[in-house]
């Protein structure tokens, strides 16, 4: 290491004023790859100049996600985007670090260069999103402006500080990470919406209103067939002066809705009516005859809950949902493999309150491979029986299912997490539910996607699904926080990195899961380093490759040493 390598380095964190005259950028003039910068290379451009009201900043880190594949393939046919590509390209890139290298003047006391970021890339402004990385320029250029739709959006400063101690990967890997930690701190509603509409439908014979008698929503539409039901319901609103009606006008979105009696038909049939955040409760009085067809990406996306009861008693099913892990249960892991798969593994690995024992399953041993390597060893070392079962290493899907069947024994799992996009992933997870057992449905199936489940299971043994995606400013600040107190090693995401050249391969990477891990990209390299994987550094970067730790993983000291070389 020579000094002017560890000067450059110094230069670097502390954010000095850029030097050069250009910036460096993948603009996407639309969709498909061949609207992929341009001659399949990023683009040199003026380097913007900060209004008074504006930062320039510095992208020191970004991770490729998913997600920007998705607006590859859509172009402005994409719902975050809403312009015309070919006049204006996008620049995608939403899980960034960035650090700040000059300020505006009126900005000037507030922020200073070096100070160091994280963006939470859902920015609404009047209610209206204008995401980094979609409509906002994002990760894949070396420079960028910050405006006030940033600074100063609906939910404020969009920016969280960092510590300047924090790795750059390691950051921007808490905007996917922060999706994960979501699907676990969810609020479940335990009454019925305050203000909201509720659809009471099926028979009703000899159900009480209960808690709910004492809940205040704005309005109830009153579809049951026990003239008794009826009535008690009707009474008790003419009561607290809520408003009732007799007939389901066909359009409104119901908070919540309430299905009286064993008719898998009609959950099947008012399931699609519930509002965004809505709750669907079912209410048992026989068993249903056959699994019921629900639009399980709306419960992902809309954020959807079903619950149920045996009892006479509506509200008994209004309890609150555990959303983490069973301390020492067993967890089901379904696509584990691939980048948000082995975040969930990690988490389950890293925080207090650990499963006693995790089924973590995928269709191919090759990418299972390296979740074996990397995290059997954490496993062990915490206590914690890990299992990692590969589809096409036995001859059917029957004996793939027999296994995680067996492994689940007799009690089943108390937690199941999918990570795989397919309605049929979901279909067979519910077999192997314990008592109680919280299904997360995290895989991101589009809305309209239908699986059929077992609701009897929900009514009969409190079995629970959840459903998330994206994440809130306050659910970043909870990982960053997570992060900077090693909590958290984010940097054990990290499969394979690359310079601002790397681009356009590591999204390819993505769109073909060729790795089993996260993509991260140094816009600011000074030298050229295409898309390597960690294995790969022996032979590319060998001094880089020392700074790995025992199990191969990314660390703040490979990051150091790979600014001080490619600098």
């Amino acid at each position: 290491m020579t000094e002017t390598a560890e000067l450059k380095l110094q230069h670097y964190r502390a954010g000095d004023a850029p030097t050069v005259d250009n910036n460096r950028l993948w603009p996407l003039f639309g969709a498909g790859w061949e609207n992929l910068g341009v001659d399949g290379g990023p683009i040199d451009t003026p380097m913007p100049t900060p209004g008074p009201d504006e930062l320039l900043v510095r992208h020191d880190a970004v991770g490729i996600c998913f997600s920007d594949v998705k607006v590859l393939r859509a172009g402005d046919k994409h719902p975050r985007i809403y312009r015309n590509m070919q006049e204006k390209p996008v620049v995608l890139g939403h899980e960034v670090a960035l650090t700040v290298v000059e300020v505006g003047e009126n900005l000037r006391g507030q922020y200073q260069p070096g100070d160091r970021f994280i963006v939470q890339a859902d920015i609404y402004i009047n209610g209206k999103s204008y995401a980094y990385g979609y409509e906002i320029e994002g990760g894949f250029e070396r420079y960028n402006i910050i405006d006030q739709r940033v600074l100063n959006g609906d939910d404020g400063n969009y920016l969280l500080p960092v510590k300047p101690a924090t790795g750059y990967a390691e950051v921007a890997l808490c905007e996917p990470w922060a999706c994960v930690e979501a699907s676990y701190i969810v609020e479940y509603r335990t009454r019925w919406q305050d203000g909201g509409v509720v659809w009471l439908v099926g028979n009703g014979a000899g159900v009480q209103l209960g808690l709910a008698a004492g809940w205040r929503p704005r309005k109830v539409v009153l579809g049951v067939a026990d003239a008794a039901f009826a009535e008690q319901v009707r009474s008790w609103a003419k009561v607290q002066g809520i408003e009732v009606s007799e007939a389901d006008d066909g359009a409104t979105p119901y908070d919540d809705i309430v299905v009286l009696g064993g008719d898998a038909a009609l959950c099947e049939q008012v399931f699609g009516r519930l509002a965004n955040g809505g709750v669907f409760n079912l209410v048992l009085d026989q068993p249903l005859d056959r699994p019921t067809a629900v639009d399980i990406g709306r419960m992902h996306y809309d954020h959807l809950s079903v619950i149920g009861t045996v009892a006479s008693d509506l509200s008994a099913a209004y309890q609150p949902v555990r959303t983490q892990l069973k301390a020492g249960g067993k967890t089901l892991l379904v696509g584990v493999a691939g980048p948000m798969g082995q975040m969930h593994l990690m988490r389950a690995l890293a925080l207090p309150g650990k499963p006693g024992k995790i089924v973590a399953t995928d269709l191919s041993s090759a990418r299972m491979e390296p979740v074996k390597r990397r995290f059997v060893p954490t496993a062990i070392a915490h206590g914690v029986e890990l299992v990692c079962i590969s589809r096409d290493e036995l001859d059917s899907d029957a004996t793939f299912l027999g296994r995680e069947k067996e492994e689940g024994g007799d009690h089943g799992y108390d937690d199941i997490v999918v990570m795989a996009p397919f309605a049929s992933v979901v279909e067979q997870a519910w077999p192997f539910a314990a008592d109680n057992c919280v299904i997360n449905v995290f895989a991101g199936l589009s809305r309209g996607t239908t699986a059929r489940i077992n609701l009897n299971d929900v009514a009969r043994r409190g079995v629970r699904y959840t459903g998330t995606s994206g994440s809130s400013i306050n659910d970043l600040r909870t990982m960053r926080d997570l992060v900077e107190s090693r909590q958290l090693p984010t940097n054990h995401s990290v499969y394979a990195i690359g310079g601002i050249e790397g681009v356009g391969d590591g999204l390819r990477a993505v769109a073909e899961g060729r790795y089993p891990g996260k993509v991260v990209i140094y816009p600011n390299l000074n030298k050229p380093l295409p898309v390597t994987p960690l294995t790969d550094l022996e032979r590319v970067l060998p001094t880089v490759y020392t700074k790995l730790d025992e199990n191969g993983m990314w660390t703040r000291e490979a990051e150091d040493e790979l600014l001080r070389v490619m600098l």
